[in-house]
């Protein structure tokens, strides 16, 4: 009986796992269409009660942020950036950044248009709860990690201006002003666009040294 707990604990454990992988997989599958899903067309799609939902996330706000961590860690960024290829590189680890991301928007865009909502204005978080999900710096790693070679030739301050700059062009916020300000609904010409923005910031940085 003692000897069987561990196995049956470590089940239940797994169990746990599944069914909370279940409930994200569903929301990002559902996001996808660009619209955002309820409580309960959730539940409906990972084949759980509502009920259950509500044991693994406390607001549809957390669920859907848990989501958006889920699409954008999706994409093999670290595989790109290891390409030994473009290790002494930055604007192609860049481009490789940007391809890489943009390969996996129409699963992560709609996921981030909600989570810009809800970091940049607090009243449309339903939640209203001190611990409100915000956004995780994942963006700024990966751009660090790309613009890596850069650290020895240029200064710590114009490193992180750098990073700022590329902050502005690459993620969701620069793909929906070319889709809702400019109107550009063509990936491949957002694809270039973006890429040729973040190059010339790069190489920008570079000349001055």
């Amino acid at each position: 009986m003692t000897s069987d707990a561990p196995v049956r604990r470590g089940g239940r454990e797994a169990q746990r796992r599944r069914t909370r992988r279940a409930i994200v997989d569903a929301a990002v599958r559902l996001s996808a269409g660009g619209t955002m899903p309820s409580i309960d067309e959730i539940a409906a799609a990972a084949d759980v009660s509502r009920r259950t939902v509500y044991m693994y996330f406390p607001t549809l706000d957390h669920l859907l942020v848990d989501a958006t961590a889920a699409a954008i860690n999706e994409p093999p960024v670290e595989q790109a950036l290891a390409d030994p290829t473009l290790a002494d590189d930055p604007a192609a680890r860049v481009d490789a950044l940007i391809r890489t991301l943009l390969a996996y928007s129409p699963q992560s865009l709609p996921l981030g248009r909600r989570l810009i909502r809800l970091t940049v204005d607090p009243s449309a978080n339903d939640s209203q709860e001190p611990d409100a999900p915000r956004r995780a710096p994942r963006r700024v790693e990966w751009l660090e990690k790309a613009c890596e070679p850069l650290r020895g030739t240029l200064g710590e301050q114009s490193f992180q201006r750098l990073i700022s700059a590329l902050t502005i062009v690459v993620g969701w916020e620069g793909q929906i002003a070319l889709r809702d300000v400019r109107g550009l609904d063509d990936p491949q010409a957002e694809e270039e666009v973006i890429t040729w923005a973040a190059r010339a910031l790069v190489e920008a940085a570079i000349k001055e040294g």
